[in-house]
């Protein structure tokens, strides 16, 4: 009763702002052209600014983990070339492809990690803000690659590595980066307005999502959507997971890892398709889904795992 009510509590919000922003849209007070206007908005202000105090707050010092760190990010890395390999093979069209690829290995990190990460792990949340300062850079990173190589025709090695340079997300986190490895420390009036202007990208983000969700695109998209739902919450972690408690991993960093592999796509999966010309529509369903199903099985790992002991 624990897990379902944890489960309520860290998604539910979630759907009621895309339920409000839905709601929004129905009553026409958002159209086309304020939605798109306000996705670039959150895409090159809110979502940077939120990726840059994430990684500018993280304590390296008292949480560095190497290996921790190498097994998450090889973990990431390797499922991201396998789809890379795999996504074109059952997918023809390149709009489609880079969003699936993203659905797969892209997951809710920041959303999802500090809030099971603080009921879960008896408020040590240090090891998990270590790893979102790895690990979302990461998602950016290959995520903009993964939208670049199927915008074109022809794989364009400069125009993707541009893509990747250019990107806001990316330029975020690696300014937080920045940052924090030089130890610059921002004024209070700053760090405050940086803080405060993070906190709205999320439900920002969210709600702009609800607006374009569109039920008549349900059936459009049901293969992929299944595809998706299947292999992010069930097929990865399954992997994942096992191999993790096979290496000795335990505790907080397992209850980690366990969230980067098995929790619902990324919001930002959305923005990033709609700026950068990949099935917007297609993501907006993957996120819908895999946040809905995330209900059984983020929490059926969890309360798995706290059965066995392992966390």
């Amino acid at each position: 009763m624990e897990n379902l009510i944890l489960s309520f509590n860290v998604v539910a919000p979630l759907f009621l702002m895309m339920v409000l922003g839905y709601f929004l849209k129905y009553i026409k007070i958002f159209d086309q052209h304020t939605l798109d206007v306000m996705n670039k908005v959150v895409f090159k202000v809110f979502l940077p600014v939120l990726l840059f105090y994430n990684v500018y707050t993280t304590d390296l010092e008292t949480v560095f983990d190497g290996k921790l760190i190498l097994f998450a990010a090889s973990g990431v890395i390797i499922l991201f070339l396998l789809l890379l390999f795999f996504i074109p093979k059952i997918e023809k069209e390149n709009p489609k492809r880079g969003v699936m690829i993203q659905g797969v290995f892209r997951s809710n990190f920041v959303i999802f990690g500090i809030p099971v990460a603080t009921v879960y792990g008896d408020g040590n949340v240090g090891t998990t803000a270590m790893l979102i300062a790895v690990i979302v850079p990461l998602f950016n990173m290959l995520a903009v690659i993964s939208l670049e190589m199927f915008r074109d025709s022809e794989i364009n090695l400069k125009h993707i590595l541009k893509g990747v340079i250019t990107n806001p997300l990316i330029i975020g986190a690696f300014v937080g980066i920045v940052f924090l490895l030089i130890g610059i420390k921002l004024p209070t009036c700053i760090m405050e307005t940086v803080e405060d202007v993070s906190k709205m990208a999320t439900p920002l983000g969210l709600i702009l999502l609800g607006a374009s969700f569109s039920f008549s695109d349900v059936n459009k998209y049901l293969k992929e959507t299944i595809f998706i739902v299947i292999t992010k919450l069930l097929v990865v972690p399954a992997i994942m997971i096992p191999l993790s408690i096979y290496l000795g991993i335990r505790g907080i960093a397992l209850l980690t890892l366990t969230i980067i592999y098995g929790a619902p796509t990324g919001v930002s999966t959305f923005q990033m398709a709609k700026q950068m010309d990949g099935d917007s529509d297609l993501a907006a369903q993957i996120i819908v889904f895999t946040s809905f199903f995330c209900i059984i099985t983020m929490f059926m790992w969890i309360y798995i795992l706290k059965t066995l002991s392992l966390i």
